[in-house]
């Protein structure tokens, strides 16, 4: 009658190990202690919360679609290019000096209305993050670079940007150092002219597609229900309800579709967007959705970055696009919210809105 004994013991060691392996599981722990100062009925209604964001937001990848393809040596290359200002026509500006991702504030913007060009002009637009850009559906505010490869060359020849005069020159800037030569040897093997400025494009974009940001959105999504504060999950839900997500949704929450400024209310702006690329009408005043990842650290806002702080974005969105007026208590929320998209491999901010240098807007 003894016998017995050894399978109980075998079945509740058993049982030990299966709840240990619960505990130790993708997002477990998480759960499990975020989860213990939460209520019954807060549980619940945050994991409907969490299921309704995935819904519209899905879950970053973990790699791009194309970043499999990418060799090493090719996203060094471009990182290295990233950060070059030889790319310039005077040496004076690389990617990074208006896509930071350096300093206090790696945001992949510059915190400028509209940035200064390697000879001292500046664009017409803001310059956009150039984080999760390779989420986008297109580059740029008006689409009209269909990838990233097509983006990260366009800038470098843009006369009011980087202002190099042609793709000769751009080889002739980089082909001289024995390093950057052998870097681009490395990249391209078996290639009889490596240093190209395609071949450049083509690094560069590379690199951007690792420039992944992850935040706590994505920790609430995949299980820690506690990885939002009160306010941050009572946003989420005003955002979700409000509407928001007719145009901010998926992965990056936003640069899926164009829309134009003004659906409820008109926006003042004279900038044509993206009617500038396919020259018809219905297009006049539209624009890429803004993603709104990491979105905190990206101020000032809007295609002209005439708006300098993330609560008067949304105020403005909330009017010219739904048509409401939202109460403070509201507003802080979802602001509060919108915070909580800060990259969280990414230092503190200094200041997550900056003010608005003086500067043409168009």
């Amino acid at each position: 009658m003894a016998r017995p004994a050894r399978p109980i013991r075998l079945l509740r060691l058993a049982a030990a190990l299966a709840g240990l392996a619960a505990l130790l599981s993708p997002g477990g722990c998480s759960r499990s202690a975020g989860d213990a100062a939460l209520s019954h009925a807060e549980r619940d209604r945050r994991s409907a919360l969490a299921e309704r964001a995935r819904v519209a937001f899905g879950r970053l990848p973990e790699r791009v679609p194309g970043a499999g393809a990418d060799a090493p040596e090719l996203v060094a290359l471009g990182k290295a290019l990233f950060f070059d200002r030889r790319l310039s026509v005077n040496g004076s500006q690389s990617c990074n000096d208006c896509h930071r991702l350096d300093g206090a504030n790696p945001s992949g913007a510059d915190g400028e209305r509209t940035s200064e060009g390697a000879l001292g002009r500046r664009g017409r637009r803001n310059a956009p993050t150039v984080r999760n850009a390779a989420l986008h559906l297109a580059q740029f505010w008006d689409g009209r670079a269909a990838t990233l490869e097509e983006q990260a060359e366009g800038p470098i020849l843009d006369p009011d940007e980087m202002a190099m005069p042609d793709a000769a020159a751009v080889a002739r800037a980089l082909e001289g150092d024995p390093a950057t030569a052998a870097a681009f040897r490395a990249a391209f093997p078996g290639t009889e002219r490596p240093v190209t400025l395609r071949n450049a494009s083509r690094a560069l974009a590379a690199f951007e597609r690792t420039l992944l940001t992850r935040d706590r959105l994505d920790a609430f999504v995949g299980g820690d229900l506690a990885a939002l504060s009160a306010e941050e999950s009572e946003g989420l839900r005003l955002f979700l309800d409000a509407g928001c997500v007719t145009c901010h949704a998926g992965p990056a929450l936003g640069a899926r579709q164009y829309q134009p400024l003004g659906l409820a209310h008109a926006y003042p702006t004279a900038d044509p967007g993206r009617f500038e690329v396919t020259h018809d009408e219905a297009d006049r005043g539209k624009f890429k959705v803004a993603p709104l990842r990491d979105v905190a650290r990206t101020a000032p806002y809007f295609h002209d970055g005439s708006i300098a702080t993330l609560e008067e974005a949304v105020r403005k969105m909330a009017w010219h696009q739904l048509g409401r007026t939202l109460p403070p208590g509201d507003l802080r929320a979802i602001v509060a919210f919108l915070g909580a998209l800060d990259d969280v491999g990414a230092p503190p901010a200094a200041s997550a809105e900056s003010a608005v240098p003086a500067g043409p807007a168009s």
